[in-house]
């Protein structure tokens, strides 16, 4: 089973971030947008787990404690950096509590999972499937500007992930609560 670790997003991020994709949809791209309920942080993703690790997973997870911290929108940006780019993301900045929050969930799987250790704190947008024409894509993606609107993160889940031919449907299998 595809699952992955993930903070949902607060609805006036999903609201912003929506209409933020309207304005992208407009770059001369085709691209596959993620879905305003789909929205999430990404913390980790783990490719294949079968239902023996998915409870020894939640049950690591149940086992930390951390508190709710504050992020904020910060760049626009395109996955990979060098080459053919195929993912466009906003990225985040806290107080390092969010990459902190991270590694601890990596140190609770890193003996199940330890070939998935890379971490770059960011949502992801859509998917581009081809751009037009490069030059103007990269002319009017620099026009877009991001506001730096700040939420707070109190929780985060494991969810999995089935894709199908109209985009992937993600299901909660467990939240865990961040303290206040």
């Amino acid at each position: 089973m595809r699952l992955f670790i993930a903070a949902p997003l607060p609805d006036e991020i999903k609201d912003y971030l929506f209409e933020l994709e309207k304005e992208i949809s407009k770059l001369p791209a085709k691209f596959k947008l993620v879905s305003k309920k789909n929205l999430h942080l990404t913390l980790k993703f783990i490719p294949e787990a079968d239902e023996k690790q998915i409870e020894e997973i939640r049950s690591r997870l149940k086992t930390i404690k951390f508190n709710s911290f504050k992020i904020s929108l910060t760049e626009k940006g395109l996955f990979p950096i060098e080459g053919k780019a195929k993912v466009i993301w906003i990225g985040l900045e806290s107080d390092n509590r969010l990459i902190e929050l991270q590694q601890r969930i990596d140190e609770k799987l890193l003996d199940i999972f330890s070939d998935n250790q890379e971490f770059k704190s960011h949502i992801t947008l859509g998917r581009i499937k081809y751009i037009k024409n490069q030059e103007k894509f990269d002319e009017e993606l620099n026009k877009i500007k991001i506001s730096k609107l700040k939420s707070e993160i109190k929780e985060f889940g494991l969810f999995n992930s089935t894709l199908t031919k109209d985009g992937p449907i993600y299901n909660l299998i467990e939240r865990y609560k961040l303290n206040s």
